[in-house]
């Protein structure tokens, strides 16, 4: 077998041979055998990333360097994962001094993203051999760093994900409800493109959570949900912003031709007024964005990709669609987000696309999973009117831009088939929610990751605090209605694959690192990485893993006793021997028989007779039954044995049990003690007076179910919004004197910057009155409580 090797990894002429490359077990490397243990925190790491290809990275959190594993998946035998041992080193050429917490790789495999609690660093995976070692030392830059993580950390970064279609743009999500796309091949401080979002409209209140970002994800290779970003809020509310497009960034010919073609069939032609106007927008750009579009659908060149061209609509700016609600709910507010049998916040969000369905994952932090479907496709929405701000060079060419995206509210009811190009946001629909049974936590929750296998997109896996678990999807909507499959929707499979908890009990992340692997033979596997620096590698079985259980509905008729017990026999004597020797028809004798002499010629022919017929039949038949029981005479002695030896088992089981019996009985009857002892407790509990205090009623239950809301999720987003407000009031007030210092002229005063400051400032002070009487209302509400326990106290107390 051929081993092909990168040219960093070619040994060098001043290596030895014991340096050479060693091929062993992916758990037995090297780097995995480590006892040192890291500092735990509470924040989720996953320090692993894959290329998709035969290249393994793992970050070494106590190093600060980057390892590269070579991977042989399936050789020699199918189910192994074989690594290179010693591993490539890379080294950033810049000090990093922050906590990693992610890592993840881009398209083409070139860079990866260290995403950490101070700085967002990309390091880009080809570099030139150190001086002082067989290292490499890879270019390593700092993404946003003129908006993130300036000063006291007041804007935190939520979410970065590499885009999908491009391998130098990233984008980010901040606490600042801005979502943010990053060249790195052209301004790697500055954004590309920003959208300040805002959930809620102008005039309405809505509780905290609902303007609080979580998490995002982009869309998959399917009509408009490649151009979309869809953005989770702590209140469970999903929004989309579509579309949004990395500025060079290349798409297939042939899917954007279906766009373009499905637009003109169901857009244009539509009669409603609204419906063509959207998809004269939506036109507008996709001519702008592609313009090689046209030469395609007219001169018909065939071109495989096309590359997005810089362009934004100049009068109108993106709609924050959503958020997106279920079939049949109507607009109210209390159908968005939390179901019932979620609890917690939100703190995780996956799209997933399987054949023609996309699916959104939900996780919260109570250990449940929402998962749902889109109903209807995606279409993009802009709010005519609303100008975005551009950033252009000398030659008018668009550098960037930036825009703010509002949810516009349609109280219209989705309809089926009378819904294409009016502006609504697709329905969902429920597939599931799936409860992971964590234990319970007093704290904030547990934080929990959502990967897609990449084999096999229908299995989902979720990574907490004890362990990973799989989740298998047996019911897609439009997936199972192609392929003709049974309309019944079936609830996923849920199994545990790595667990974690000791009794029942988890204190703190176990895992630092989990990637999922497969090759082209359709093996798939998952690789973990314990905090102790331990790796676990598992085989996922795929095949067979959709298919439904087949079962024999025909009826089988029940044996009888008899046949049951005969089956039981096993076979050692043929049926033909135990039923005995055939019946001897005796030949018919003359009256005159009983007078012959048996030494007569006659006696003596007739007894000839009977003695050749007795001995055809009997001792033929004695003699089968010593040859078969000859031939059965080992087997016979090895069941012999056997039941001995079974015999000897259970009279050694016997005995041991005797031994433990009395044991057990000491055990009965000191549990029978405990059991009366904790009676009597019981019973004096009861007739104490706290303990006939009255029930909570509805409204007092509801109330209290309100508070505790409020304590878990709307005061962390209130503490972040005034954070949020706060990191951009005082960079404001830099840019103020900055260029109040720089460009001041006598006799002219600017008010925009100080209109802008005082309007910080009085909604810095709103929040500030808000957070101060839901202090007030919390404490009043605590001494109501207090005074009612206290009353029912004393009423309960015994008159003297």
């Amino acid at each position: 077998m051929r081993i092909t090797l990168d040219p960093s990894s070619e040994p060098s002429p001043s290596r030895s041979p014991k340096d050479e490359l060693e091929w062993l077990p992916l758990p037995k490397h090297p780097l995995f055998t480590a006892t040192a243990r890291p500092a735990s925190t509470a924040v989720p790491r996953n320090l692993l990333a894959w290329d998709g290809a035969s290249r393994l990275y793992f970050w070494d959190a106590n190093a600060r360097c980057l390892h590269r594993l070579s991977l042989r998946l399936g050789d020699p035998d199918p189910s192994s994962v074989l690594a290179s041992s010693p591993s490539k080193v890379l080294q950033a050429d810049a000090v990093l001094d922050f906590d990693v917490h992610k890592i993840s790789i881009n398209r083409n495999g070139t860079a990866i993203l260290l995403f950490g609690s101070e700085r967002l660093c990309v390091m880009y995976l080809y570099g030139r051999t150190s001086k002082k070692d067989v290292n490499l030392i890879c270019r390593t830059i700092t993404v946003g760093s003129q908006t993130y993580y300036t000063g006291g950390n007041d804007i935190r970064v939520l979410q970065a994900l590499w885009h999908p279609y491009s391998d130098t743009h990233l984008g980010i999500l901040s606490s600042d409800s801005v979502f943010r796309l990053f060249n790195l091949a052209v301004a790697p401080l500055q954004p590309e493109q920003e959208y300040y979002l805002q959930p809620v409209e102008l005039g309405r209140s809505r509780n905290a959570s609902s303007v609080c970002p979580v998490d995002f994800s982009f869309g998959g290779d399917h009509l408009w949900d490649r151009f979309s970003v869809f953005i989770l809020f702590s209140d469970g509310a999903i929004y989309v912003l579509c579309p949004v497009v990395p500025f060079g960034s290349l798409f297939k010919c042939e899917s954007l031709l279906e766009i373009y073609n499905d637009v003109h069939t169901f857009g244009i032609q539509s009669a409603n007024s609204v419906a063509a106007s959207n998809s004269k927008l939506a036109i507008s750009w996709l001519e702008a964005t592609f313009p090689e579009l046209q030469n395609q659908e007219t001169e018909g060149d065939n071109l495989s990709f096309l590359r997005a061209h810089a362009h934004a609509l100049f009068d109108a700016s993106l709609v924050l669609q959503g958020p997106l609600r279920r079939v049949g709910q109507e607009g109210n507010e209390d159908s968005v987000g939390r179901s019932a049998e979620c609890e917690g916040r939100t703190v995780s969000f996956l799209y997933n696309l399987v054949s023609k369905d996309s699916i959104l994952v939900t996780a919260w932090s109570g250990g449940q999973l929402q998962i749902d479907a889109l109903a209807d496709e995606i279409q993009p929405v802009w709010s005519v009117g609303s100008p975005p701000r551009l950033r252009v060079d000398s030659h008018d060419q668009i550098l960037g831009l930036a825009m703010i995206c509002e949810s516009i509210a349609i109280s219209r009811l989705w309809k089926l088939d009378h819904n294409a190009w009016l502006g609504s946001p697709p329905p969902l629909l429920r597939l599931a929610i799936v409860d992971l049974a964590l234990p319970r936590r007093a704290e904030s929750g547990y934080n929990i990751s959502l990967f897609i296998d990449m084999l096999m997109p229908e299995r989902i896996y979720s990574l907490h605090d004890g362990g990973i678990d799989s989740i298998v999807l047996h019911f897609l909507p439009f997936t199972s209605q192609t392929n003709g499959k049974d309309d019944t929707m079936k609830t996923p499979s849920v199994h545990p694959v790595l667990n974690t908890c000791q009794s029942g009990f988890t204190s703190e992340p176990s895992l630092c690192g989990f990637v999922s692997l497969s090759d082209s033979f359709g093996y798939s596997w998952i690789v973990a990485i314990t905090l102790s620096q331990e790796c676990v590698v598992l085989e996922m079985k795929s095949w067979n893993l959709l298919l439904p259980v087949s079962i024999d509905t025909e009826k089988k008729p029940i044996p009888s006793e008899g046949e049951s017990k005969e089956r039981d026999i096993p076979t050692i004597i043929s049926r033909e021997l135990l039923s005995g020797p055939k019946e001897v028809l005796v030949p018919q004798a003359s009256p005159s028989l009983r007078s012959v002499a048996a030494d007569s010629i006659e006696g003596r022919s007739t007894l000839h007779q009977y003695f050749k017929l007795f001995h055809e039949t009997y001792v033929e038949y004695g003699h089968k039954v010593y040859l078969e029981l000859k031939h059965h005479a080992p087997q016979l002695k090895k069941i012999i044995n056997d039941q001995h030896s079974r015999l000897g088992d259970a009279q050694q089981k016997l005995l041991k049990v005797e031994e433990r019996e009395a044991i057990l009985q000491k055990r009965i009857d000191r549990a029978v003690q405990m059991h009366n002892s904790l009676e009597e407790r019981l019973q004096r509990l009861r007739n104490l007076p706290c303990a006939h205090k009255k029930p909570l009623s509805r409204a007092e239950r509801q109330f209290k179910s309100e508070l505790d809301n409020f304590k878990e999720v709307e005061l962390d987003a209130l503490h972040s919004s005034v954070d949020a407000l706060g990191a951009r009031l005082r960079r404001h007030l830099k840019a103020a004197k900055a260029n109040h210092q720089q460009q001041k002229i006598p006799g002219k005063k600017s008010y925009a910057g100080d209109n802008q400051i005082s309007m910080l400032k009085s909604s810095l002070e709103k929040l500030s009155l808000v957070n101060t009487e839901n202090s007030k209302k919390v404490k009043l509400v605590e001494s109501t409580l207090r005074n009612k326990e206290r009353s029912s106290r004393e009423s309960s107390l015994p008159m003297p």
